[in-house]
Formats: C-alpha cells, sequence, structure tokens
C-alpha cells in the first residue's frame, strides 16, 4: 500500500478530511494529477454541500410502549447532530404529533429544546378510539429533508371505556420486492440482489423461492434469513429481460413477481466482507474501453474514504480499511470518468463506544407502598444526561420501545420500517445486518443536488433563538402575493408584546417569537394606511407531510383481556380517585416591562380626573402627544427628543395591537383604559422604523370590545408547551401508609432530568403502588461526546404481608 504522504496534496486533503489512507488495487499513479483533481472536486462539493445542509436528529424516549385513552404520555427529546451525535443545542423548539393509522394528527404540541433537550406530555383523550398510533418529531429544519427523516415511534392506545368492536384481521396479501446490488441488473454480470418479504402490515415473513429465466428455467434460488430479509447471486443473461421470482409464503401461497430490468451496458458494484482487516469492493462493467473510476465512502455528510482505481478489462478492485469507517451507516458511492455517479451500497459498522449505563436496586423484590431506591452510573463520563421510566409490565405493555442508541445509529439513516433494530447492532448478525443495507438502504440527498454545488432553496430555517410564525401577505382582491408589506402579530395582553416583520418573495414572512407560551388569540395584519387590502395568511407551524408506509394493523388477542381490564380498572380508580391536584402546566417568567421597557412618559388614569373622551385625555393630560384634528380626522404628533422636530403619525398600540385609524380609538371609551405610555423618540420593531409610539393598556388586556380592524386575521394559535411535573404520591410517614386512598398507577416513576456518571453515580427513588406485578425500569441517554446508551431491567412488587 502506498504511503498517503507520497500523493498528490488535492488528494491528501480529500483523505485526511476524512479517517486515512486508502488502499488501492490498479489505482492510479501517484504522479497523476487528473484523478486526484476530480476526486478533490467531488469531494469539495460533497462538503460544501454538508455544510449547507447539516443533519439534525430528533430521538423520543416515551415512558410506556403502550397506553389507555385518558392517560398522560410524558416524554424525553433528545437533539444531536448526524456525525458524531452530540447533543446540538441549535433548535430551540421541536414538534410533537400524535397521528393515527391514516397518519392524521390526533395530538400536537409544541415542546422547547434546552441545551439540546426537551421534555413534555400530552393527555390522550379519553373518547381516543382503540388502535396503533405514530408518535413523531421533528424541528423547523428537519422540515427542509422530508418527513421520513422525522423521529416515528408506534405506540397502541386502548380504548378501555367503550367496546372493542371487530377486531381487525390480519390480511393474507403479501408483497416481494427485490433490490440489485449497486442498484443495477447488467446483462452478464454477476449481482447480489437482496429481497424482502411483507405481510399487508410491512412485517416481514419467511418465505423461499426460485428465479425463472423466460424459459422457465430455474436460475437461482433463495430463502429469508431473518424478518423477511434475504440474498442470493444471480447472472441475468440477456437484456430486457423479464426475469420472474416465484414465492412462496408461510401458508403456502405461491405469488409471481417480476424482477428489476436488466440493462444491456453499465456497471455492477459487489462489497465483500469476510470478516478481514479490508473491505473488498469488486467493479464490473461492460465496457472493455480503460477508464478511471472514483469511489466515495462517506457517512452523513462526511467523507471517509476517497479513492482513484482503473478500470481495465472491465473490472476494479478497491480496498477500504474497515477501521476508516466510523460507526452506523457508510455510503459508498461510484463515479465514472465523467464524475456521475452510477451506484452505491450501503455498510453498517455497529457503534462499539456506547454509553454503558448500570443501574442496582436497593433491594431484589418490593412490596405495595415500599419505597425504591435505584443506584445509576455512567462509565465513561461525568455527566450523561438520562431519562428514567418505571413501568407496570403485562401484555399490554410487553413489546418495547425503541432505544437510542439503534435509533440513532440505524433507523434514522434507513428507510422505512425496521423490525428489532437493535437485533442488528449485535456483531453475530452481520450478515442480517448487510441484507437491511441492500434492502432498505437510502440517501439523505440526491447527487444532482451535490455536483450542481448550488444552495438549494429552504423553506424553513432553524429556530436558533424561539418559535417562528411563518405565513403570506396576498392582495385580498387578485390573491396576489405583497411583497415587502409590513406585518404585525400580537397576542393582546396587559404586557403589550408586539412582533413585526417584512414579506419577502411570494409574499412569504417569518416573525421570531421567543416567550410565547400557551394558548393564544393572535391577531396578525397589515398597516391599513398602505392598502386596505392585503390580508395576511398564517400557516400550520406542524407538517402537512407525512413519511410512506403503513402502520401495522390494530389486532386484539384474546390474551389481552385480563390486563385490559385491569388498565380499565386503574383508569377508573385514578379518574376518581385523583392525586396530586388538576394539571397545571408552568410557565417560564416574563418580563413584566412591554416589549418597548420603561417608556419616556407614562400616565395611570385612575391618578386624575377621568374624562368622558379620549380627545379630553390627551389634550389635557398627556403633553408629550399633540393631538389635531384635521379634514380627514384625527393625528398624533410627538416632538423627537433627539432631533428636536415633531413626527407625526406614531405607532398607536392598544393591549399590544397595532390600530392605524387614529379616529377609531379616539372613540374608545377612555373608563376602560388603566395606563397610557409614550415613547418620543424614533423606535424600531424589527425591520420597521416608527415615528415615535403611543401606547394604551386596559384593565383586563383583552382589548376590552375594541374591534380589531376587518382586514386582520385572528386566530387561536398554541403557543410553547409549559413544564409539568411528574407527580407520585410518598408513603415515607405511617399516616401516608395506611391512607385509604387507593393508588392504582401503573407509571411508578419518570424522571427526564438525570444527570448521571462514573464517579459515585445518582440515586433514585420513589415509592410503589397498590398494583402488585412485574415492573420494568428503563433507563436511555446521551454522553457530552455523543456516547449513547440504554439499558433495563424488571423488580417484582408483591403484596404486602
Amino acid at each position: 500500500m502506498d504511503d498517503c504522504r507520497t500523493w498528490p496534496r488535492q488528494f491528501r486533503w480529500l483523505v485526511f478530511m476524512g479517517y486515512g489512507c486508502v488502499s488501492l488495487l490498479q489505482a492510479a499513479p501517484a504522479h497523476s494529477q487528473a484523478p486526484a483533481m476530480a476526486l478533490d472536486s467531488i469531494g469539495r462539493r460533497f462538503e460544501r454541500y454538508g455544510q449547507r445542509m447539516p443533519i439534525e436528529k430528533l430521538f423520543v424516549h416515551l415512558d410506556r410502549p403502550a397506553y389507555v385513552s385518558g392517560e398522560t404520555m410524558w416524554c424525553k427529546l433528545y437533539a444531536v447532530e448526524g456525525i458524531r451525535h452530540q447533543p446540538l443545542a441549535s433548535s430551540t423548539v421541536a414538534y410533537l404529533e400524535v397521528l393515527n393509522a391514516q397518519q392524521s394528527p390526533v395530538l400536537q404540541t409544541k415542546i422547547t429544546l434546552h441545551k439540546a433537550t426537551g421534555q413534555g406530555s400530552v393527555v390522550l383523550p379519553p373518547e381516543l378510539p382503540s388502535g396503533n398510533y405514530t408518535v413523531r418529531a421533528y424541528t423547523s429544519w428537519m422540515k427542509n429533508f422530508g418527513p421520513a427523516y422525522y423521529f416515528h415511534s408506534t405506540v397502541a392506545i386502548h380504548n378501555t371505556r367503550t367496546p372493542p368492536g371487530k377486531a381487525a384481521r390480519s390480511a393474507t396479501s403479501y408483497e416481494a420486492q427485490f433490490f440489485p446490488e449497486g442498484g443495477y441488473l447488467v446483462r452478464g454480470l454477476p449481482s447480489k440482489i437482496g429481497f424482502k418479504l411483507t405481510d399487508a402490515a410491512g412485517r416481514g415473513v419467511e418465505g423461499q423461492g426460485t428465479v425463472l429465466d423466460q424459459a422457465g428455467r430455474v436460475v437461482a434460488q433463495f430463502n429469508t434469513l431473518r424478518y423477511g430479509l434475504g440474498s442470493f447471486l444471480f447472472t441475468p443473461a440477456t437484456a430486457g429481460a423479464a426475469y420472474r421470482a416465484v414465492v412462496t409464503f408461510p401458508d403456502q401461497q405461491t405469488r409471481t413477481y417480476e424482477l428489476p430490468l436488466v440493462q444491456a451496458q453499465g456497471y455492477v458494484l459487489r462489497l465483500e466482507d469476510n470478516g478481514a482487516a479490508d473491505l473488498r469492493l469488486e467493479v464490473q462493467a461492460t465496457t472493455p474501453v480503460a477508464e478511471t473510476l472514483y469511489l466515495l465512502g462517506h457517512a452523513r455528510h462526511r467523507v471517509a474514504v476517497a479513492a482513484a482505481g482503473q478500470l481495465q478489462a472491465g473490472r476494479a478492485t478497491f480496498l477500504v480499511p474497515r477501521q476508516h469507517l466510523v460507526a452506523g451507516v457508510s455510503h459508498f458511492t461510484l463515479f465514472d470518468s465523467r464524475q456521475q455517479p452510477v451506484c452505491e451500497r450501503l455498510y453498517f459498522r455497529a457503534p462499539t463506544d456506547t454509553l454503558q449505563l448500570s443501574i442496582r436496586p436497593d433491594k431484589p423484590a418490593y412490596q405495595a407502598r415500599e419505597k425504591v431506591t435505584l443506584r445509576l452510573s455512567a462509565a465513561g463520563t461525568t455527566a450523561a444526561n438520562l431519562s428514567v421510566a418505571v413501568y407496570q409490565l403485562d401484555s399490554v405493555s410487553a413489546q418495547a420501545g425503541p432505544d437510542i442508541t439503534s435509533y440513532l445509529w440505524l433507523n434514522a439513516d434507513i428507510k422505512g420500517q425496521i423490525e428489532n433494530p437493535a437485533y442488528y447492532l449485535k456483531a453475530a448478525n452481520h450478515q442480517a445486518a448487510d441484507n437491511l443495507m441492500l434492502t432498505q438502504g437510502w440517501s439523505r440527498f440526491r447527487w444532482t443536488n451535490v455536483l450542481a454545488d448550488t444552495a438549494s432553496k429552504l423553506l424553513f430555517p432553524p429556530e436558533l433563538h424561539g418559535h417562528l410564525v411563518r405565513g403570506r401577505v396576498v392582495d385580498s382582491r387578485t390573491g396576489a402575493p405583497v411583497v415587502g408589506q409590513r406585518v404585525y402579530l400580537t397576542a393582546p395582553s396587559r404586557v403589550p408584546q408586539l412582533y413585526n416583520t417584512l414579506s419577502q418573495l411570494d409574499g412569504i414572512f417569518l416573525a421570531e417569537v421567543p416567550d410565547w407560551y400557551g394558548p393564544k388569540q393572535l391577531i396578525a395584519q397589515t398597516d391599513t394606511r398602505q392598502s386596505a387590502s392585503y390580508r395576511v395568511e398564517l400557516f400550520s407551524p406542524f407538517s402537512a407531510d407525512v413519511a410512506t408506509g403503513q402502520v401495522a394493523p390494530f389486532v386484539l388477542s384474546e390474551r389481552l383481556a385480563p390486563s385490559l381490564l385491569r388498565r380499565h380498572v386503574q383508569a377508573e380508580v385514578q379518574q376518581q380517585y385523583p392525586q396530586g391536584g388538576p394539571i397545571v402546566y408552568r410557565l417560564p417568567p416574563t418580563d413584566s416591562l412591554p416589549f418597548y421597557g420603561k417608556p419616556k412618559e407614562q400616565y395611570l388614569l385612575d391618578k386624575y380626573t377621568r374624562f368622558k373622551t379620549l380627545e379630553d385625555v390627551m389634550r389635557e393630560y398627556v403633553p408629550g402627544v399633540l393631538v389635531r384634528a384635521r379634514q380627514d380626522g384625527f393625528h398624533f404628533l410627538i416632538p423627537d427628543d433627539n432631533s428636536r422636530t415633531t413626527m407625526e403619525n406614531p405607532l398607536v398600540l392598544l393591549d399590544g395591537m397595532p390600530v392605524f385609524d387614529v379616529n377609531r380609538i379616539m372613540a374608545f371609551d377612555p373608563l376602560k383604559i388603566r395606563r397610557l405610555d409614550v415613547i418620543t423618540k424614533r423606535y424600531a420593531i424589527g425591520p420597521v422604523l416608527h415615528d415615535g409610539l403611543v401606547s394604551y393598556t386596559t384593565y383586563s388586556g383583552d382589548l376590552s370590545g375594541f374591534p380589531p380592524d376587518p382586514q386582520a386575521l385572528l386566530q387561536a394559535y398554541e403557543g410553547m408547551q409549559g413544564q409539568r411535573d411528574f407527580y407520585a404520591p410518598r408513603y415515607d410517614t405511617p399516616a401516608a401508609s395506611k391512607s385509604r386512598l387507593p393508588d392504582f398507577r401503573n407509571l411508578l416513576y419518570w424522571n427526564p432530568q438525570v444527570t448521571a456518571g462514573t464517579a459515585a453515580g445518582t440515586s433514585l427513588s420513589f415509592y410503589t403502588s397498590d398494583q402488585v406485578g412485574r415492573y420494568r425500569v428503563v433507563v436511555q441517554g446521551v454522553g457530552p461526546a455523543g456516547n449513547t446508551g440504554s439499558t433495563s431491567f424488571d423488580v417484582e412488587v408483591g403484596a404486602v404481608q
């Protein structure tokens, strides 16, 4: 192998930006500049694309894998960057949704992300029907890359208050898909074909089959290995031929499927991993002409391997040291001499530097209403960010939810549903993982976008400092978008808050509202003094697109009856005997000052003799505002403190809402106004400069009956979710332990904010409920360096002796 220090400078740069040198067979000579420059061009364009399109991932730890309608779903969100999965504190908002089987949202909420984590909860409506639901989460930035990249997890929700009805039955239809290695079948070139056999719900099924040529002769045979996946070798003899696969499924049904069309010319890429130090990538092509080929190995927008090789007699070989590849999914892309991608192959390397979590209970078993103490530690780090759940284990909740390691390193970079992803992280299951790469591999980008080396149009910027309200300004007469128009957003209150922005291309506008929490009555409007025909439209911040793929049908098995009855009793008792008081969401402290701070002049009108008209109030008590009556009505003028000139038509607010027609505010009842603030200099709100400001605040802070402008948009708008504490009773006194109030909790403990390290560890404690049985303790989290981990164990709770 050549010493990479002898290679041309451009080639050395491309290799060392990854993880080392590449061993090449039939490589281009070191003194040849053309291949190195071509590699350098591809690598630099790929690097620039990765810088423009950084990857962001979310993982959601749910407190339980299954719920009963009416229960609370608790969650912890982890935000990481896409290369090493280190915590990524860029986005400050995450969107969490619960979708039904038709992929329609039944619950939506916005969760604040702080230092790369967030926590929240949603109450499942009691009327929610039984079924399998999808919990998905994403950020604004992630919406640029499509819903397939969002976090997805399936949970079962049972409505025990309504008759179950007729259980859905699994359909007997099957599907078979075939995926040539590298992308294509080419005449005369041996290929590996990955295949996937599934039922109607998309679950893998066992099966076997044969491949027949046009004459009906058997040319290949195959069997599934695990979860409906497998692979076989096949050499097509005829271009354009329709080879058929005859597949036999578990119920002995036999179906016939067409294999992908065979091309007359092209390339085939074959990856061989026999456990040696190097991966071997064999290229075969139909062209007899010598040609320089380029291999780029990359993982999550980072180049790991770059090599140029010479195609001679239709063959080329690349050797890639295994240690040069990062953990997770790596893409090998083959380019021809014109620098066009012709083949792609995925390879999975299981992560080895995972977070080693250890959790020990103080006793092997417990009684009802007894204190449980857990000692939690994380080897190799001093500050692992963890979340802990303890829930009752029964037939309803037997299926475990996703774990953070398999999701971030595998699910997040692979297309479609993966059954038991943790299975593929075990070294002994390498062949199964390779079958998964053959059948469900994908890219987060299109090479045409990368090679074009042009910036893609991004509709959704990252929310770096708070929630972004997005909308559009249109002309209500023509429907045409309006560019450069001022847009004002406010939610009336006793502490005025106003947000101002300008409409851009296509009339689109963005307004950052970092401190909006809970439900709001949002008022959006333009300056009617410029035009009374403009209309504001608000876009939903939630993604309207859904990922392709089926949700597994909801099947009620008879074996679930005892557990469902128990869960029903638990839910009814908890509803009849609630503990912890009403649901309260704590909102972060907000500034008691209005957005303009301390005004130059402030008038508390109760300190003065109250007049019946606002004109009298302004003329008698507010020398900082001059009132002038002209032919078109009233006008306000403010002497400018800085320029010693007079400013006309300042911005007038009522409870934070702009009022552009002074005549309307002058007709308002002054007895409803508590305070009047005046800013006596030019004041900028966002990109717009105003000639002073006059702000009226009512006693109630809700406009007190003042009608907004007819052109204004009034819309209920949900702000960020506040924080809600998980409540669990304590039985630390004899009186509490002997309380007659029933405790039928099946979720004993939920703590989304646990920090643990190698040293002394962290101690956690909680009390069991009156419900005896087996409980599962689940711990998940991520370390500062991006190493992820999860662990679980079961504890037994018995009846009091």
